[in-house]
């Protein structure tokens, strides 16, 4: 299979982590793969009790098929996997799409995938304990993570010594979030997101990237007060330098959000994002770091006491070291900076330690 198909089809979903799965078939243009991992732990902070935990365990199959002329087909279901409970909820739906791609025509996907607006913004969502949280924020219906029911077009451009350029498209069908009441504090109605589509670019030289991406579209809501009609959109810029894992790796990330961020439930207004993390990985695969993450909001949806105050600001040191090819024990400790004005909290410092087994 061509290398820069691959590029294509993982070059979002493999931030992060070691991507690695067992081919159980490959013969006459077909495959067939199975890959995820399961990480096992203990937690404690300030507030909570201490406890055994799992960090976000998976499972995924993937399958190929040579389409001739050039193009590949693929097709990937993943699910998360509950370690510490079990019972009716032991499977969840993370990833579920069929794609095309061609080394010189691109790619094309359908489902629930990693989102374009990720490739921009997923720099520095790297280490394993304690990474970028506001990505997440309904990630789903919004589309910065791995985004619900999308079509999205992506392709990139090796120019040699001058560079690799990237970019990507999205779009998504209208869907929904909860609404809180701001008066009574109790869910009373949903977010109702219209069509949304979005854009990202990245440029790639010399071991520096930069990267800019987009996401917008309608955001109305029904049955709770106050009343809304706008647009649920995001401006984010991000740059990095280096490769995680392989000596020394920096990468930044601010983003310009209107309606993506949330508080108690409600949709905030005008919120910037910060994102930054300094790593270094020794030749031993001991990779140390230090990240730091902050939510400010500049509306005025909560009304006085919240306008220009810092909702959250954390920041974390952790250590990641591959014990073998398949399996990495990771610790942190995770400073909470606390919010501002009325957003600020008890100090709820924590730590984390574990294992993560890669299948």
């Amino acid at each position: 299979m061509n290398k820069k198909i691959i590029a294509l089809a993982v070059s979002a979903a493999a931030f992060g982590t070691t991507a690695q799965a067992v081919e159980l078939y490959n013969q006459d243009g077909s495959t067939f793969s199975v890959g995820g991992h399961v990480s096992v732990g203990v937690q404690d902070s300030e507030k909570g009790d201490a406890g055994v935990n799992s960090v976000s365990p998976r499972i995924n199959f993937e399958a190929t098929q040579d389409l001739g002329n050039g193009f590949t087909a693929d097709a990937k279901g993943e699910w998360a996997l509950n370690m510490l409970d079990g019972g009716d909820n032991s499977f969840t739906t993370r990833l579920g799409y069929i794609g095309v791609s061609h080394a010189e025509l691109g790619r094309v996907a359908v489902g629930t995938q990693w989102a374009p607006y990720y490739t921009a913004g997923g720099v520095a969502d790297l280490p394993i304990a304690f990474a970028n949280d506001f990505l997440y924020d309904n990630h789903g219906a919004l589309g910065t993570g791995r985004a619900d029911a999308m079509l999205a077009y992506t392709n990139a451009f090796d120019f040699g010594n001058a560079g690799a350029f990237n970019f990507g498209l999205g779009w998504q069908g209208a869907n929904d979030i909860d609404n809180t009441d701001i008066p009574s504090g109790v869910l009373t109605g949903k977010y109702n997101l219209g069509q949304r589509g979005q854009v990202q670019l990245g440029y790639d030289v010399a071991g520096f990237g930069i990267n800019y991406a987009y996401t917008g579209g309608d955001i109305t809501s029904t049955g709770a007060t106050p009343a809304l009609d706008d647009k649920a959109q995001s401006h984010l810029v991000s740059a990095k330098y280096g490769t995680y894992g392989k000596g020394l790796y920096v990468a930044g990330v601010y983003a310009m959000n209107d309606y993506m961020n949330s508080y108690d439930g409600q949709q905030l207004k005008d919120t910037k994002a910060y994102e930054a993390i300094l790593a270094y990985g020794l030749s031993n695969s001991l990779n140390l770091s230090v990240n730091y993450e902050a939510v400010k909001n500049d509306g005025d949806t909560l009304g006085s006491g919240y306008n220009g105050e810092t909702i959250y600001a954390t920041s974390a040191i952790q250590a990641e070291y591959d014990v073998t090819t398949r399996m990495r024990a990771y610790a942190g400790y995770e400073f909470d900076l606390q919010g501002t004005g009325a957003f600020k909290e008890d100090r709820d410092n924590m730590w984390m330690a574990g294992v993560r087994f890669f299948l």
